[in-house]
């Protein structure tokens, strides 16, 4: 499961100019524009190249739901790709982004205070680094245990540590992720 990840990509909906096409046919042409050949689509989709060139001439309207939900997944990806640089660029340089999650935060500290985990519900501004880390972590094709990691470390600086200025020697873990959603 890649919550984090995901969490990302979706935030980058929200500053979409436009709706991704709604017909198949236009999902497909607009793979086909993007990866320039059917048979890369088709590859890509898991289809056969015969199949995507029906989409592409309306022989074809309605996908299965598997295909339906592969196409749109492909799309949502591929669409408005600068919008998208724009926007993490911004967050990545001037103002940051929210994380809202709920999951189970432990605690390595010192002798004596407590370490169990227990699940809070925590909405926070990370700062632009944070935001950076996390992008160019997610672009170079990080895991999700590397991404929970700077997620990990920007809520114990920020949250936890209060940038420092308590709790120096805290570390925290972040596992069982109920959810986890970013804005920026």
């Amino acid at each position: 499961m890649s919550d984090i990840s995901d969490s990302l990509t979706k935030a980058d909906e929200a500053h979409f100019t436009r709706p991704i096409p709604k017909s198949a046919g236009a999902q497909i042409r607009f793979l086909v524009k993007q990866l320039k050949s059917t048979k890369a689509v088709a590859t890509a989709l898991g289809i056969s190249r015969r199949t995507v060139e029906r989409y592409v001439r309306n022989q074809i309207r309605q996908p299965k739901p598997e295909l339906a939900a592969r196409l749109e997944e492909e799309v949502r990806r591929r669409w408005q790709p600068l919008v998208r640089k724009r926007a993490r660029d911004r967050a990545a340089r001037t103002t940051g982004l929210v994380i809202e999650t709920r999951a189970r935060f432990g605690f390595t500290a010192a002798p004596g205070t407590t370490d169990d985990g227990r699940m809070r519900r925590i909405t926070q501004h990370l700062p632009p680094e944070y935001a950076g880390r996390l992008f160019t972590a997610q672009h170079s094709g990080a895991t999700e245990t590397q991404l929970r990691q700077i997620a990990a470390e920007a809520l114990q600086d920020i949250y936890f540590k209060d940038n420092n200025t308590r709790a120096t020697t805290l570390l925290v873990e972040f596992t069982d992720i109920d959810y986890v959603d970013f804005a920026f």
